[in-house]
């Protein structure tokens, strides 16, 4: 039998596989891959086949709305008239709102990511008895994996 489990990387993993040697499991039949990090960055614009479910355009145009009706407004005292003059202030409370998006994704929320320490989680397969895996079971969750799961193999 086969028992996967994925870890945050930290000392937990070597508590849990220390244990695991202890309870007669081999070093031969412990096996750890440590994953990979994101090396390029997030796409900020989605695509027709990828979304990511942030929306960039949601406080533009809610502002585009507030700065259309406060610009309406304003035209009528203006010489170019409400209707223009909403066009153009829905214009600019659209690339405002965007701008503000864009700087809080780029830079507030790529520092908050920094700060946070998101770092790739590792995978440890242990081989070995279906008698046995209950026993490993329990240790890993007791060691804080993050997922067990068990697979069933003919040969053991």
């Amino acid at each position: 039998m086969q028992v996967f489990s994925t870890f945050e990387y930290s000392s937990y993993i070597e508590l849990a596989v220390s244990e695991l040697e202890k309870k007669g499991i081999k070093k031969e039949d412990i096996f750890i891959v440590p994953l990979n990090n994101r090396t390029e960055d997030r796409r900020i614009f989605d695509s027709l086949h990828r979304a990511d479910g942030v929306s960039l355009i949601d406080l533009g145009m809610a502002l585009a709305t507030a700065f259309s009706v406060i610009g309406a407004s304003i035209g009528f005292k203006l010489s170019w008239g409400p209707i223009y003059w909403g066009i153009i202030s829905a214009f600019i409370g659209f690339i405002l709102g965007l701008g503000i998006k864009l700087f809080m994704f780029k830079v507030i929320r790529k520092n908050q990511r920094l700060l946070r320490g998101k770092h790739s989680e590792v995978i440890l397969i242990v081989d070995c008895h279906t008698v046995d895996a209950g026993v490993v079971e329990q240790t890993l969750w007791k060691n804080l994996a993050l997922g067990v799961s068990k697979v069933r193999s003919d040969g053991l």
